[in-house]
Order: C-alpha cells, then structure tokens, then sequence
C-alpha cells in the first residue's frame, strides 16, 4: 500500500509553531521519522492559521525536500499556492485535492498534466458529501470522464470516498468500502483509491483501534493508498499483517520485520 505521511499539518500546535518560528530541525525531523516508518509520499498543509500561506507552503517544501527524497503532497484550497508549490517540487508529486464540482476539477486537471502530478479527487460536488455508495460511483464517474476528456489518465487519480466519522455516520461505513471496490470497475486503465484514515475516528474513543480495523478492513476491498500516521506502530504492524494475507508478501516466521526491512521502514 502507498503510504502518505499526514503528520507536517499546520492544524497540529507544534507543527504550526515549527512552521512560524522556521524551526527546520523540527520539520526535518518529523519527516525522517515518517519516511523512515513506512511513508513513501508526505502530505504537507499549513494549516488554517497560516499568515502567509504562499510563503509557509514553500519553506516547507524546500525544507522538507532538503531532508527526504519521497514524493510530496500538496494540501491547500488555494489554487495559485499549488501551482508555485508543484514548480518547486524535485519529483512528481501529488495534489490534495479537488472534487467532482466542475469549475475547481477543471482548475486542477490542467495542473496535473503540467507537472505531471497525481490527483486526489473527492467523490463530492457542491451539493456536500455523498450520504450512499451509488452517489460515490456517480461522481466518481464523472470525475474520471472529465479527467479523460482533459487528457489525464484514470492511474494519475486517486479517487476518494471521503471517508466519514463512526459516531456521526456508521450506516455509511461499509458503502465506503465497496465504493472502494467498484471505484476500479470504472475504466480501463482502473483509477488508484485513497482515503484519510484519520478521519473515521474523529471524535471517537479509542481512534487507533477504529483507524486500524478500518484499514485492514479496506485493504480487502482493492484500497490503494492512504493518509494516515505513520509512527502509530500498531496501524503499521496490521497493514504488514494485510499484505501477507492478501498474498502480497511472502510469508515467513518474522514478516513484520522481513516486510519492514524490504520496504525499508
């Protein structure tokens, strides 16, 4: 699975102090740590409390890319902040994100092709979140064909289901995971699938334990990709144990360690 890392976010207190006072050390850090436990890609966001948000998404970049060679992903709502962050970048990279509403997807597509990135794409439009698994594959649908019509290939998209909190939304949690699998069944070449993990136990109690049911759970539904915390040892050590069970890693008496050790985690 393709791991992003979601711990450099600005929403968190000491990132976003790291990012104010320029503490590079900090950020530098953190991203060795999640690269080192498994990220092969590292989601960055400043935050909605970002004073110049231009200036913070570029220090961060530069600082991050200084200290890991992992492709980066670029989380902001502000359309010319991604473009000057895409220029910056030295591999391809990832952007995070647009949706199924027709003016911002047309905004973003141009972008992917330019720079060769990725696209997150968020299976809602301006009416809100979907409430049932068929209004996902509908705009999924849509997202995919203006995709192609604009030139980009379903494989440079991660379509996601935009995954919703157990507490407010349990009825639609397992739409969620067969939206995952039928997303595939949508074109030739099959999109990629992501999800933010993180957000399934938002306002929850115990969140690793439902964070990490959820994966292993959405790994048997063809999941591609997800943006969650690394360093949550336990959530790792079950997507390893995923792996082996689906047949994707060769079993043997220490696969935790042997898995870590290919991947380079």
């Amino acid at each position: 699975m393709y791991i992003i890392g979601e711990l450099i976010n600005g929403m968190y207190k000491n990132v976003a102090r790291a990012i104010a006072e320029r503490d590079k050390t900090f950020v530098q850090s953190l991203a060795q740590l999640q690269v080192e436990a498994g990220a092969a890609a590292l989601d960055l966001s400043c935050g909605p409390l970002s004073r110049s948000p231009l200036d913070d998404m570029l220090w961060l970049i530069d600082v991050v890319q200084d200290s890991v060679q992992v492709s980066l992903s670029l989380d902001t709502t502000k359309l010319n902040i991604m473009e000057e962050g895409l220029k910056r970048l030295r591999k391809n990279g990832i952007i995070n994100s647009t949706s199924a509403d027709l003016e911002r997807l047309e905004a973003y597509l141009p972008l992917a092709n330019k720079y060769n990135a990725s696209l997150i794409a968020l299976t809602m439009d301006k009416k809100g979140v979907p409430q049932d698994k068929d209004r996902r594959l509908e705009l999924a649908a849509f997202i995919l064909d203006v995709a192609q019509r604009n030139g980009l290939s379903p494989s440079s998209i991660f379509l996601d289901p935009i995954l919703m909190p157990i507490n407010v939304a349990q009825n639609q949690l397992f739409g969620i995971l067969e939206a995952l699998r039928d997303f595939k069944l949508l074109s030739d070449p099959a999109p990629k699938t992501v999800v933010g993990l993180s957000n399934i136990s938002q306002g929850a109690k115990d969140r690793r334990l439902i964070n990490r049911t959820f994966l292993t759970m959405a790994q048997g539904f063809g999941l591609d990709s997800a943006i969650l915390d690394p360093l949550d040892e336990a959530l790792m050590e079950s997507l390893i144990a995923g792996e082996l069970i689906l047949n994707k890693t060769i079993y043997c008496a220490d696969f935790v360690a042997a898995y870590r050790k290919s991947k380079r985690i």
